[in-house]
């Protein structure tokens, strides 16, 4: 079967050519764990670079697949082996082109231990997490605790939602 309309009024030439918007788009792909201890409250990591506090996780490497690079990050920044369970978040901070896939995560072994890039961890409960954390991270580990709801899709700028 040949497909001889396509959408939209493209043409088969103009899709085949990258406009000056899609060569400059570079995006960055980052992974975050939300792991929960028995009590419903969030392990949050403190930055030893900004002081910042939130969910373990960092930047995928370019081969990596998404549960590999997850359980990689949350290893390197807590010590903890991890599965996810459930993608409860995709999140992209506009003005730096991250996009941040965050998943609830089980404990599998290891034990909390800082490091260069970690000085210190937090168990936080959901009212503690909005004042800890800039508004763009809060509602990722806030979603995460809401997971029985679909994962969200949400725009931010780093800072605040937009």
């Amino acid at each position: 079967m040949t497909l001889t309309a396509w959408p939209c009024s493209w043409s088969r030439a103009r899709a085949a050519e990258p406009s000056a918007s899609t060569q400059a788009a570079r995006h960055s792909v980052s992974v975050a764990g939300v792991i929960t201890d028995d009590h419903g409250r969030a392990l949050l990591i403190q930055r030893r670079d900004n002081h910042r506090w939130e969910p373990p996780g960092g930047v995928l490497e370019l081969a990596e697949g998404i549960h590999d690079g997850l359980r990689r990050e949350v290893r390197e920044e807590t010590g903890l082996a991890v599965e996810p369970v459930t993608l409860t978040g995709v999140y992209k901070n506009v003005t730096r082109g991250i996009v941040a896939l965050v998943f609830c995560c089980k404990v599998t072994g290891g034990h909390l231990t800082t490091n260069d890039e970690v000085a210190a961890f937090r168990w936080a409960s959901q009212s503690e997490i909005g004042s800890l954390m800039a508004e763009a991270y809060a509602v990722r580990v806030l979603d995460a605790l809401a997971a029985d709801d679909p994962p969200a899709v949400r725009d931010h700028n780093g800072i605040r939602l937009v």
